[in-house]
């Protein structure tokens, strides 16, 4: 079992950046396939990017894609999250989420464990 713990968030202006990061405790973070996604008030959590076990491979929401990083550290157990660019519409609780299954993983339902969350907030 794993347990993550997100932090970085915060309120950024239109344009702006914002890193989160990941912390895993407990079974090592490299077992796992790791994933962002988020949460907007009154919407479905909706993926946003996932990172492989080596971080060899990622995969991006189109939403997000060529603003948004996900990078790891599996020697720090940490999953991070760069965000360039934002848009109010990235305003979010955004959620780190470990999965044994391997693959490109984009449904919520594909992984296993999750963290708290942490605010996003992009103001225009």
């Amino acid at each position: 079992q794993v347990q993550l713990v997100e932090s970085g968030g915060g309120l950024v202006q239109a344009g702006g950046s914002l890193r989160l990061s990941c912390a895993a405790s407990g079974r090592t973070s490299r077992t796992y396939v790791m994933g962002w996604f988020r949460q907007a008030p009154g919407k479905e959590r909706e993926f946003a990017a996932t990172i492989m076990r080596s971080g060899s491979s990622t995969y991006y929401a189109d939403s997000v894609k060529g603003r948004f990083t996900i990078s790891r550290d599996n020697a720090k157990n940490t999953v991070y999250l760069q965000m360039n660019s934002l848009k109010p519409e990235d305003t979010a609780v955004y959620y780190c989420a470990a999965a044994l299954s391997i693959g490109v993983l984009t449904t919520s339902s594909q992984y296993d464990y999750w963290g708290q969350g942490t605010q996003v907030t992009v103001s225009s």
